[in-house]
């Protein structure tokens, strides 16, 4: 491989064929499509999807690995140096609708999923890797451990469907867990109505601020004031008793749209 792995990238590069190979399935690219990958690492994948697509943007942090892909010297690679989280997507994909893939570094991934949910309009497929243990959290449901923040705002644009479990062996250096690929297929219209989408995600961030406490208590220590919430949890008819992961779409549908005129 002749290249050493930065830990402070949490960098594991996949290596298995078959893997690669459903997640291009998953893809389902064609070639007048455009794609985008994250953290493309030594360039495996991203081959494969420049046999496929029209075009391939990458976003790499490495410095490094940013030199090994420019050796490529393919017409249509795009190369895109730095901090995903610091990108202005919008502007640098300027042709939607993409397909996206990534491998994504299990430090950041939680925070690229909130960075593409608020992108969601430049990608018409999504296939990304996860450890599995975030996996799961963004496929749960209302009532079980795992359902929290990403679960429903990912589940609010999308339908999640897992792809494929990943063991360790598949990467080198192999991680100490397993992954889970998951693709994301962009809704028409959101599951719920979401009445404003920015305060939306507050009242849901503010409802898992302390998911072993009440909903009135967790709403209060995400910023909403004690005479709000009780209003606003007797408008929409959800008990202060209740607790964040007992909500699904629809309660935090009727609690935003009860909360909303509260906190104008």
């Amino acid at each position: 491989m002749n290249y050493r792995t930065k830990k402070r990238f949490g960098q594991h590069f996949l290596r298995d064929p078959h893997v690669i190979e459903r997640i291009m399935q998953a893809a389902a690219l064609g070639p007048a499509d455009p794609a985008v990958e994250i953290g493309p690492g030594l360039g495996v994948l991203t081959e494969r999807l420049l046999e496929s697509a029209r075009q391939v943007d990458v976003f790499e942090i490495d410095r490094d690995l940013i030199a090994r892909l420019e050796q490529m010297q393919h017409p249509h690679l795009k190369i895109h140096g730095g901090d995903i989280l610091k990108a202005d997507l919008p502007t640098l994909l300027a042709a939607p609708p993409y397909i996206l893939v990534a491998n994504l570094p299990y430090n950041i991934s939680s925070q690229v999923v909130f960075l593409l949910i608020e992108n969601r309009t430049l990608f018409s497929n999504m296939v990304l890797m996860f450890q599995k243990e975030v996996g799961a959290r963004l496929c749960a449901r209302p009532g079980c451990k795992d359902y929290g923040i990403l679960s429903v705002l990912c589940q609010l644009w999308f339908d999640v469907d897992p792809v494929i479990e990943v063991g360790p062996e598949s990467f080198s250096p192999p991680p100490k867990v397993d992954s889970l690929v998951l693709q994301f297929t962009p809704l028409a219209q959101p599951r719920v109505d979401p009445v404003d989408p920015l305060f939306f995600t507050k009242v849901v961030k503010a409802a898992f601020t302390q998911r072993r406490k009440q909903l009135r208590n967790s709403l209060i220590a995400g910023g909403f004031s004690r005479q709000q919430v009780e209003e606003g949890l007797a408008a929409a008819e959800i008990e202060n008793s209740r607790r964040g992961e007992s909500l699904d779409l629809n309660d935090f549908s009727r609690l935003t749209r009860a909360l909303l005129p509260l906190c104008r």
